[in-house]
Formats: C-alpha cells, sequence, structure tokens
C-alpha cells in the first residue's frame, strides 16, 4: 500500500495556529512515528504533503525524505501568487523527491480563485513536470471547478474527495453533483479516499456511511484514478490511529477484484505522483 497523504511536522502552538491546543496533534510527528505506523500497518511507501504555507517548510520535507526509505514523495508548497515563481519553480522542479504543490484553498474566499497572480501561478506550474493538489470543501467544488478548466494542461489531484459534509445515513447530493462535474476533466487524474473522517458532522463515526461516499467516490472517478491516504495525523482528531485507517482502507476494497485493488492501494498514486 501506498499512503498518498499524510503530514509531518516539529510542533510549536506559533507554528501551527490552526492546531487544537492539547489536541492529539500537539505533538512531533517525525519520521520515527512514521516509520513506526507504516511497519504496523504494511504500508510501502507515502507521500508527505506541506501543512504550513512556507517555503522553508516544503525544504524540510525534501530533507526528510533524503533521509527515509519509505517516503516517496512530497508535495510541498510555494508562493504561486509572487512574481518570482517561474525562478522558484526552475529551482524547485529540479529536486526529484517534489512531486507536487497544494495551497490550502480550502481557507480562502471564492474571490481568491480568481485572482489573476494564482492564475499566473498556475500556468507557470503547468509548464514543469509537477501535479497540484486541490484541497477544497464540497461547498467551493463549484468555483474550483471554473479555476481548474482554466489550465487544461495541469495535472490535478483532488485531496480528502473534496471534503464533503459527512452526516449518517446520506450522501451529500451538493458534493455528488460537483465531483461528477469535476471528474468529467481528463487533466483531474485523481482523487484521494482520505480525510473523510474528520469531515464527519455527527458525534460518531459511523462506517457505513464512510464507505458509501468511498463506493461513490469509485463509481464517479473509476478504479484507475482513485487512490488512498490516511491524512495522518490529522485525522487522530477523529480516529484513535493510524492502524484503523488502513483497516478501513482494506476492508473497503475487499470486494473489489485483485486487479482494481492493487490499482487503487498502490498503482494509482505511483502513476499520477511519478513515484
Amino acid at each position: 500500500m501506498i499512503d498518498a497523504h499524510h503530514h509531518l511536522w516539529q510542533y510549536a502552538p506559533e507554528e501551527y495556529p490552526w492546531i487544537p491546543p492539547g489536541s492529539a496533534l500537539a505533538d512531533h510527528f517525525l519520521l520515527e512515528q512514521l516509520h513506526q505506523v507504516t511497519t504496523q500497518a504494511g504500508v510501502s511507501g507515502t507521500v508527505v504533503v506541506q501543512a504550513r504555507q512556507t517555503v522553508a517548510e516544503t525544504q524540510w520535507l525534501l530533507g526528510l525524505a533524503a533521509k527515509s526509505p519509505v517516503i516517496r514523495g512530497v508535495v510541498g508548497w510555494l508562493p504561486l501568487r509572487d512574481e518570482g515563481i517561474t525562478a522558484l519553480l526552475d529551482h524547485f522542479q529540479h529536486e526529484s523527491a517534489l512531486k507536487g504543490l497544494r495551497h490550502v484553498l480550502q481557507e480562502e474566499d471564492d474571490a481568491f480563485f480568481q485572482c489573476a497572480d494564482f492564475h499566473r501561478g498556475l500556468a507557470a506550474l503547468a509548464l514543469t513536470h509537477l501535479r497540484y493538489d486541490l484541497l477544497v470543501f464540497e461547498r467551493q467544488l463549484d468555483i474550483a471547478t471554473t479555476m481548474i478548466d482554466r489550465h487544461p494542461e495541469l495535472p490535478i489531484i483532488i485531496d480528502h474527495i473534496a471534503k464533503p459534509e459527512i452526516h449518517r445515513g446520506r450522501i451529500s447530493e451538493r458534493w455528488k453533483k460537483g465531483m461528477q462535474e469535476i471528474a468529467k476533466r481528463d487533466h483531474v487524474i485523481g482523487v484521494k479516499l482520505s480525510g473523510m473522517a474528520t469531515e464527519v458532522r455527527d458525534e460518531e463515526i459511523c462506517e457505513d456511511t464512510l464507505r458509501a461516499y468511498a463506493e461513490e467516490t469509485i463509481a464517479i472517478f473509476g478504479t484507475r484514478r482513485v487512490m488512498v491516504g490516511t491524512d495522518w495525523p490529522v485525522a487522530l482528531l477523529r480516529l484513535s490511529s493510524y492502524q484503523q485507517w488502513i483497516d478501513f482502507l482494506r476492508d473497503l476494497l475487499d470486494r473489489l477484484t485483485p486487479g482494481e485493488q492493487k490499482a487503487i492501494l498502490t498503482d494509482n498514486a505511483a502513476r499520477c505522483y511519478s513515484l
């Protein structure tokens, strides 16, 4: 299995203001912890994703990847709105571990999706071999689709199945329609079964509801575009362990053919990120 989405950090409250103080996330999550949980879970490779919007963190993650036998790729952050983004991309795209970039669009208002300087950066990114990870809430799917339509040459990978508002026993129609529309784009090359537990609005997690969302995602995008990720350690806000989500994924996919399971568990991530 390739875990196509997790994070690492050396915790400091001032560096991670989005982490709830005293929560399970308010701790260090470094290579030692990563190697322990992936070994126990039988995960053979990972893609580590930015958790801060700084160039320094991107450099730090690349340094960790160079030391780790399990990290196969990095999705970092660079200032796409900066006038000097082309030069930065020229420098960083030669880092073999760097596979893509991400901006935390879920925290931006709709106007950001239309910013000329952001689109200039996306256009520059499309001229490299890197991909773009799309992090949005379901309510942003329409404007995100309009945004990516301006960059048909830029490979897009959707994080956390676009963060639906998950309520027990039903699938959001707004999410379903938005995902069906965005799936029509050939340059949307992947979508991650990750980050779902933290989007559950109910006090208790209903695994059948999560399963329904995962199955709907596979039905919409097909078994050639879906990959798996844990969103560890963020997932610990709702889950007890890394292993809990791995077990859920393996059980979820058990009903598929061996070839389909292999595609979703390993091959799609390896292809989409050129691991």
